[in-house]
């Protein structure tokens, strides 16, 4: 029996001997990122109606992010500033994001589609009821070599008619010289954008709208939707804060389902921020198109619609194709 007892005493010693614990296992810390104020810069139209939310929001210091605000009336000042580095998110058109990511190699990112098409054909009669009705006329409009002069030359080819051949159209430096024109002509037809639009049909007695481009456009059945604007980041900036690009893209959608379905609401907001006065904002949202798309969705329409201005004016999207980085999130 003694001998019997010791054998098992050494199998029992044996099998713990072999008996291994296991690793414990350490959680990586997780990082986190040095907080930073975003720059954001909007336009004085639709993008920044999106975004009063937002803004208001930041203002009272209930986002989790730090924001800086900047508006502008025309896309162009973001250009410059995106390159040195000196706002971080901006609001531009669809075409001039792909412009800046070609000739910046890559500097920027688009991060969501937030305006489709926002440009309507005006008139004070009744004698335009389609594109081609435009043959013969004379058209002020503004947006001479961006992307209203680059939509309305598509439209129309689209019809079988050349707008220097079938039409005349007055390039107006901007709203105002257009809105000038209207208001002496009887016979006027112009293409202006939301939420002009409106505010001109508030001072011109009889202005309608007699055309949607966006309408027109979707119309086509093409593949593509009118895109006429996006966000977009600089590429460095996506790379070193992530975790509040991802706060942003949150917050920055709160924003514009909150304006699309509270305009009295928003409107206030956008009157208070002197965006646009807060009676025309709140006739002229459920017709200026603000929405959100992100993600695969963002890259399917935003690149057949500059596929579309590829085919025609390859300098309108800055010579080529942006590549599938352009895509933030796709």
């Amino acid at each position: 029996m003694k001998k019997l007892l010791c054998i098992a005493l050494v199998v029992c010693f044996l099998l713990c001997g072999c008996t291994t614990a296991a690793p414990e296992v350490t959680e990586e810390p997780a990082v986190v990122e040095e907080a930073t104020t975003i720059r954001v810069g909007g336009l004085t139209g639709p993008t920044s109606m999106g975004m009063v939310k937002l803004m208001s929001d930041s203002d009272a210091g209930n986002t989790e992010n730090s924001y800086e605000f900047t508006l502008q009336s025309e896309a162009t000042a973001f250009a410059p500033a995106l390159t040195k580095g000196e706002i971080d998110i901006a609001a531009v058109p669809a075409n001039l994001a792909s412009v800046i990511y070609n000739n910046t190699q890559g500097g920027v990112k688009v991060l969501a589609v937030n305006t489709l098409g926002v440009l309507y054909i005006v008139e004070r009669g009744d004698t335009v009821q389609s594109l081609e009705d435009l043959a013969g006329k004379t058209v002020y409009a503004t947006g001479a070599g961006a992307s209203p002069e680059y939509a309305l030359r598509y439209l129309m080819s689209q019809k079988g008619l050349d707008v220097d051949a079938d039409m005349n159209v007055q390039w107006c430096s901007d709203t105002t010289e257009a809105l000038s024109y209207i208001a002496k002509d009887a016979n006027a037809v112009a293409m202006l954008p939301q939420p002009f639009v409106t505010a001109a049909q508030a001072q011109v007695e009889g202005l309608r709208v007699a055309l949607d481009l966006n309408a027109e456009w979707s119309a086509l059945d093409n593949g593509s939707i009118m895109v006429t604007g996006v966000l977009v980041v600089r590429s460095e900036f996506a790379e070193q804060y992530p975790q509040q690009l991802e706060t942003f893209m949150k917050e920055y959608e709160a924003s514009v389902n909150f304006v699309t379905e509270n305009n009295e609401e928003a409107a206030e907001l956008i009157g208070g921020y002197e965006i646009v006065k807060t009676p025309i904002a709140l006739k002229a949202l459920p017709f200026c198109n603000i929405t959100f798309l992100a993600g695969a969705d963002m890259q399917t329409y935003l690149e057949a619609y500059l596929n579309v201005l590829l085919s025609y004016n390859p300098a309108a999207v800055g010579g080529a194709l942006p590549q599938s980085d352009f895509y933030y999130g796709a």
